[in-house]
């Protein structure tokens, strides 16, 4: 059973559906068609050629899997945060540079213009977003600055109605073909500060990232400011500090949690109906201890995961969630995600490492998707202060 023809049917080994409303169900079922009609059938090859395949950018935007959660008059969706995740997990079930886009777009660019900018930059940029005429971007890591993103060298200085921005950012996904750019820089008194930056402005610049052995089929690149002259009316007026952009993981981190599951669910698709098809030794390879242990335990992680992802997202919906609880349900998808990637592509011996099936593919993307938004350490260090009061970072 080839992955070019997409014959994926999820697990649902707990009856999670049932706690879904009929619309989260035709909402999950228009995301995961378009992933069967255009996604599955190119994806393979732009990831063999590390190209980003632009056309589904208009694409995502006509599905609304841009800022779904954002409020109709600003061009988003209006949809609760159990839509969004499933949004997200099927788009990651089809590749984890898909949901990338989608995620950036959603809730690292759209979310801190809602969330902390002016009537303004909502009208001025959000309906644009929304619909995937512009692409936008997310400046906060740097070169020397990841995991510590308070100690970024970006900076804004005062220079009448324009502030003037000097410094870099890197591993920024969609980059390349961002036409807005919201970064974080700090203002001359040491204080964080969101502005936004559009493209054409000169001294901006957004070199591509080559080589990378995952993502491929995701746009990477660096934000580069040379003097560039930022009008003040495109700074964020509703935030100052840390918790800016941190907010904006947040959600974000959230998205990850809903959507490596669903690589995870692709995989164990793939290595279930390998296993019943795959004779070996005069029987299904299905019928051998060993590899039903590792089906069992996939379909294990993924229920608990479900299980999770959900709770987290009516938690998101009553406005009751902790950052906290977001770091564990982003780190434990991963962790699950990338263990049953590679189990899956045990079962598929030597298949499982070519393009004709998607797991390796998706073992390669999730090692960028565990580092990304918080490492795998970073995450369970924020459970570690959250449940002991005490702080292990520093």
């Amino acid at each position: 059973m080839a992955a070019k023809t997409d014959n994926f049917q999820s697990p649902d080994y707990f009856n999670v559906d049932e706690l879904l409303t009929e619309e989260h169900k035709l909402i999950r079922e228009s995301v995961r068609n378009y992933v069967k009609k255009e996604i599955s059938p190119i994806i393979e090859d732009y990831a063999q050629r590390a190209e980003f395949p632009l056309q589904i950018v208009k694409q995502l935007g006509d599905l609304g899997c841009f800022g779904p959660t954002v409020p109709e008059q600003y061009g988003g969706g209006g949809l609760d945060y159990i839509s969004y995740g499933l949004m997200m997990q099927e788009l990651e079930r089809g590749d984890s540079g898909v949901r990338s886009t989608a995620s950036v777009q959603g809730s690292l660019v759209m979310f801190p213009i809602y969330q902390y900018g002016s009537e303004e930059q909502r009208n001025k940029f959000l309906p644009k977003l929304a619909t995937g005429e512009w692409l936008g971007c997310f400046g906060l890591t740097e070169p020397n600055h990841g995991s510590d993103p308070g100690g970024m060298l970006t900076t804004i200085k005062d220079a009448g109605d324009n502030v003037i921005l000097n410094g870099a950012k890197m591993w920024i996904s969609n980059a390349p073909f961002a036409q807005v750019a919201v970064v974080w820089a700090k203002d001359e008194s040491g204080e964080i500060c969101g502005v936004i930056v559009e493209r054409g402005m000169e001294g901006f610049s957004t070199p591509a990232t080559h080589g990378k052995w995952s993502l491929r089929a995701s746009a990477t690149g660096e934000l580069v400011f040379d003097n560039v002259k930022v009008p003040k009316a495109n700074i964020l007026p509703n935030v100052k500090g840390l918790k800016g952009p941190l907010g904006c993981l947040t959600k974000a981190r959230y998205g990850i949690a809903w959507g490596a599951i669903g690589a995870a669910m692709d995989c164990y698709d793939i290595a279930l109906n390998y296993a019943k098809e795959r004779v070996q030794f005069g029987r299904p390879i299905a019928g051998f201890q060993l590899q039903q242990k590792k089906l069992a335990e996939m379909v294990t992680e993924i229920t608990k995961a479900q299980l999770l992802n959900w709770r987290l997202g009516v938690l998101m919906n009553e406005g009751k969630v902790t950052p906290q609880q977001v770091s564990m349900a982003k780190r434990n998808a991963c962790e699950v995600a990338t263990n049953i990637t590679r189990d899956a592509r045990q079962i598929l011996g030597g298949m499982g490492i070519t393009g004709e099936y998607p797991v390796m593919r998706h073992m390669m993307n999730l090692e960028s998707v565990i580092t990304y938004e918080g490492t795998h350490d970073i995450h369970l260090l924020i459970t570690g202060m959250d449940v002991t009061g005490l702080n292990a970072f520093k």
